[in-house]
Parts: structure tokens; sequence; C-alpha cells
């Protein structure tokens, strides 16, 4: 549901109070009259905090929407790191206020190449050439006309209008209220490319991916399963908590109230029992369960490559490229108390976040260590009964939730990273046992970064892939097959498109 996006009301009043005591005549007066100033010092004080409240809680979604999108597209940063950053800064808005903030950031993101398609259509000047802030407010006020309901199209032009005034582009009015009427009258015209004439161009539009990435995933993927994982990922999915292994059903009916107390609605993945998909969770982090460590966000297709990695109680798991942490503490329960996990990352910065969370889901048997996973540990070699390679790809499998991956990437971006995950595999290969497994995935769409790579490593190294069927569910049924690899499909399996396979490590006979 939208909100207006202005201003949002104060609930204190900011006037200011009255003092009405009069001069004392003597001692008894002087004391009535000093606790008159004390009431009177006292209702000062509150109505200043009510006036510090009313200036908190003055806060333009819409304004809060435009500064993200220019950090993400004038600055370069990164989207999820910025839509976190400011609703965390920002944690005092209502979930309904929330869900506007960040849904219309995502969506002006995941929409872009559709939204200037759009705007080329009715502006002279050429989006490439409009002044950031511009483009920016044009592509969030575009999204809103064409892809959010319950605003009037007048509002969202004059909301536009008013923010580029305030942001001094007062010569600019006109051309964004010309601009934007354009687009709200003709927004139910069909003026997708030609099908027929041009399939990629068509599709590249209606789902807002870019031609060339559309035509690679034509060559490995088929026509009709490419279009389904467009679809994919341009549906709406909730977020994906994995709850906490052990936990009796009267704690999971628990953390389901919880839940809902908050406005947040907890539906069973059809793969995973201990999966959970939540609608509306902006809420989730202020339950108790979630302090407690009973439950984290981890998507189920990380899951999987966890549950594909077989791994038992007592087990020595090394986490190779750790970040963001969701596989090591499931294998940290997996493995139990008398296991190990050894968690590395080469970023500081991110195994500060693991560590974050390892202390919330209290997962005392993971240790975490800074190490470039590209290099071989000799301390390592021949010790670890599993080993995790999720290694640094191109990311096309979660465009749907980091919606700036599909601008930054190139079609020469691949090679670079196959480069990087052979070094890491040449390297990770050497720290499993004979008999041990090693569980390389990626969280793309590429053959040379999954299926070509994971050939090569067979080549390479004393290794033998082994059927996930055993690991998998088996509502997966046929799909499994014996080749040891699985890739998961946006629109097709409902999960992030993610590569795994199982490597076995060979065991020589004397």
């Amino acid at each position: 549901m939208k909100t207006d996006g202005g201003n949002l009301k104060n609930a204190g009043t900011g006037q200011k109070s009255k003092n009405t005591g009069q001069k004392p005549k003597n001692a008894g007066q002087k004391s009535k009259n000093t606790g008159q100033k004390q009431k009177s010092a006292g209702r000062k004080l509150k109505n200043a905090g009510a006036g510090q409240e009313k200036a908190k809680r003055a806060v333009n979604l819409r304004e809060l929407a435009l500064q993200a999108l220019l950090s993400i597209e004038k600055d370069g940063m990164y989207s999820h790191l910025v839509i976190g950053g400011m609703l965390d800064k920002y944690n005092y808005l209502e979930a309904q206020e929330k869900a506007f903030f960040k849904r219309l950031v995502e969506g002006t993101l995941e929409r872009r190449i559709e939204i200037d398609y759009r705007l080329s259509s009715v502006s002279k000047t050429p989006v490439a050439k409009m002044k950031p802030l511009i483009r920016e407010l044009l592509r969030m006020s575009v999204y809103q006309l064409l892809f959010m309901d319950g605003v009037p199209d007048r509002a969202v032009c004059d909301e536009a209008v008013k923010l580029a005034e305030r942001h001094s582009f007062h010569s600019l009015k006109g051309f964004v209220n010309g601009v934007l009427r354009s687009v709200a009258r003709n927004k139910d015209a069909d003026t997708y490319p030609d099908r027929e004439a041009d399939r990629s161009g068509y599709l590249s539009v209606r789902y807002s991916m870019p031609r060339w990435l559309i035509e690679k995933w034509d060559a490995e993927q088929g026509c009709e399963r490419t279009e389904a994982i467009l679809k994919g990922l341009l549906e709406e999915r909730p977020v994906t908590v994995r709850l906490r292994s052990g936990m009796s059903r009267a704690e999971t009916e628990m953390i389901r109230r919880e839940l809902e107390e908050q406005g947040i609605r907890a539906a069973q993945d059809p793969y995973l029992p201990y999966a959970w998909h939540l609608e509306k969770s902006e809420g989730m982090k202020n339950i108790p369960a979630f302090a407690d460590g009973k439950l984290t966000v981890q998507d189920v297709s990380s899951m999987l490559a966890v549950e594909a990695a077989g791994i038992r109680q007592g087990d020595f798991v090394i986490d190779t490229c750790a970040a963001p942490g969701g596989k090591a503490l499931f294998a940290s329960e997996k493995a139990g108390e008398s296991g190990r996990v050894l968690a590395r990352d080469v970023s500081e910065y991110k195994l500060s976040l693991i560590e974050e969370a390892r202390r919330r889901m209290r997962a005392d048997n993971v240790a975490l260590q800074r190490w470039d996973a590209a290099v071989c540990d000799p301390e390592m070699i021949g010790r670890a009964d599993v080993v995790l390679v999720d290694a640094p790809c191109s990311g096309y499998g979660v465009i749907g939730k980091k919606r700036d991956i599909k601008y930054r990437a190139t079609p020469e971006g691949g090679e670079s990273l196959c480069l990087i995950q052979r070094a890491i595999l040449t390297a990770s290969w050497q720290y499993v046992k004979p008999g041990g497994v090693l569980l390389y995935s990626t969280c793309t769409i590429s053959r040379a970064e999954n299926e070509e790579t994971a050939d090569w490593f067979l080549r390479k190294f004393p290794f033998h892939a082994e059927s996930l069927r055993a690991y998998l569910p088996e509502r997966l049924g046929g799909e499994v097959g014996e080749s040891g690899c699985f890739q998961f499909l946006p629109g097709v399996h409902g999960t992030d498109g993610f590569f795994i396979e199982r490597f076995v490590r060979n065991i020589y006979k004397k």
C-alpha cells in the first residue's frame, strides 16, 4: 500500500510552557513558587523533547528514496547496503513506511531499462544526458506511475516538482512536470519493441534485463527457460529464514506467534520444513526469537547446498569463502558440539558481520579467520572432512535481490571470475581428507562459472562427482541426475539462481 511520501506526523505539540508563578512574599510562597518553576522547567524539557521528536519524525520518504538512488547510481554504492543502512538509520519509521521506501528504491532499480525506454519516448533530452538528480527523480516517479497503485498520478507529478525545487532545480520544474504528465497520459499504451522482429529487444525492455545477458541465457538455457528465469527474477519473493535445529514444536509455534504480533506472515517452504518465507518482514529483527538466535536469514538454495555437503556429527568443516555466514552457521549445527567449523574470508568487515551472527546464533563451535581463499594453507592440508567453496561469482542468480548487479555486469567479467574460482579450487582441494567432500557452489547462472569450471576441476584433481539424489529433496524428482551437480533457477524452482556440485576425494588403496 502506498503512502503519500510526505512529512510524517509528530505526536508532540512542541508548544512552549508558560510560567505563571508570582514573586514570593515569604518563605512559604517562595517554596510554592520554586515548585511551580520546577514543574514549568519539567514541562519545557518535555516539550523540547517533543520538538526533537518532531524533527526526528519529519522524514520525506521520496526524499530518502532519491538519496538512496543517487548513492547507488552516482556514487557506485551497492543497493542492498544502501537500503539496509537507511532502514537501520531510520529504524523508528513504521513498517508500512519502510516497505514503501524499500519498494520504491528496489523497484526503480529493477525496472530501470523499461523506465528509461518510457522516458526516451517522451523526453527530447536523452536520459544519459540528464542531470543525475533529475534523472533519478524522474525514474522513481515513473516507477510510481507505472507500477505502484494507490497514489494519484497528479500527486506523483506534484511531489516530483517539489523535490526538484527543493534541490534548487527551479528552471527544470516545467521539464519534470511535462515529462511525467506525458508518461502518465500514455502509461497504458503497449510501447514495447516488436517481439517478432526483435525478441531480445522486447525481452530486454519487458523484463529490464541487458540484451547481452538474455542472449547468453538463450544459448545456455534455451529460450523458454530463459523467459521463465526473467519472470522469476521480477517476482516479489518474501524474505526466507532458517529455524535453528533441534527446537521443539512449541518453540516454533511461539516464534510464529511473535512474528504475527509484528504483522509478519510465515509460510513453510515446500522443500525444507525448517525454512520459512516471511511476508511484510520489516519488523523481523524486533522479535525476541531473532535476538535469541532461533532464526536467521538464509535463502533455501544456500540451505540445500549445506544439505548436499552431507555434514555429519563430529566433522571438521572449512568454509573457505564464508561471508555472509549462513552456510557456516548451518554447518555448525550439522557438525554438532563434537564438530568444528573454520569460517574464513578475505574481508575483515565481512568477518565482523559473521561474528555478530555467530554470537547471536550461539555457534560456539565456529572459529573465524581472515584468509585469502586462493592461497593454500599448509597447516590445513588433508585435515577437513568437508570443504565448502562458495566462490566469488557474477551473481546473476541473485539479481532479484541485488538489482544493480545487472547494470554493473559485463560480458567480459565472467572470464576473470573463472580464473579466481579456479585459483580458489586449486588451493582448497588440498584440505580435503581422502574420502572427504568438497562442495562447490555459486549464486550465478553461467555455464563457464558453473558446469565448465566443475568439469575442469574433475580433469585436474583426484576427485569424482557424486550424485545429489541422496541429499536433495524428493520433490525435485527426476531433475536430480547422476552428474553430481544441480542448477537452481528463479522462476523454475522458486529459489535464487544457485549452482552446486558435490566432489568426493578419491581413496587410493595400496
